[in-house]
């Protein structure tokens, strides 16, 4: 797709109706009842380069508590502070990666994401209109990377795998990229628009 295409596309995606996901897509029968669940956003960035549009993603640091060495979305829970969603994701973004908000325009938004750490997490599209240099928080990003549109968009690209967790056996979905391997509740809210794209 040329990029004009596929920004096209990431806001028709955000425009189709439908339900949001979970961590618990694969294993419903292990959802808690009556969660009571924290606001979050996290941004989607994709960015314009040489070799067509990409999305960027950070991998976290192997030293956090929470979700360590995972491959992430910028964003974070909804400070007292935010607006929004949508403001923590850019909020976040600037802190995490060192992209500042007069560089991004927001595309839209999909449908929230619960997370199995009790977050409902609202995914925000939206494009980079200048390249710019990655900056990696200290302590919390251990690396910021891209993935080309085309190997995230295409549904075929997900696998759905398992392993146990807190003597549980969960599946989840997986889609890898090189060396990182993107799982998870990131891998999940990429598949959902990997479906929307596709319709």
């Amino acid at each position: 797709m040329e990029a004009s295409e596929v920004f096209s596309a990431l806001a028709r995606a955000c425009d189709l109706a439908g339900a949001g996901s979970s961590d618990f897509d694969l294993n419903p029968e292990f959802r808690p009842p009556n969660r009571n669940l924290r606001l979050a956003g996290v941004l989607v960035p994709f960015i314009e380069t040489e070799t067509g549009v990409r999305l960027i993603l950070t991998q976290r640091s192997s030293a956090l508590k929470h979700h360590p060495g995972q491959i992430a979305f910028p964003g974070g829970k909804v400070d007292p502070s935010d607006a929004d969603e949508i403001a923590a994701a850019l909020r976040e973004a600037e802190e995490e990666i060192g992209l500042f908000r007069d560089n991004v325009e927001v595309i839209g938004t999909l449908p929230f994401h619960e997370t199995i750490t009790a977050f409902q997490v609202t995914p925000v599209l939206a494009r980079v209109k200048a390249e710019f240099a990655f900056r990696p928080e200290p302590g919390e990003v251990a690396e910021v990377f891209t993935v080309p549109f085309d190997h995230i968009s295409n549904p075929a690209r997900y696998v759905a795998e398992g392993r146990h967790f807190r003597g549980q056996y969960r599946q989840y979905y997986t889609v890898p990229w090189g060396p990182y391997y993107i799982w998870g509740a990131t891998a999940r809210m990429l598949r959902v628009l990997a479906d929307r794209i596709e319709q």
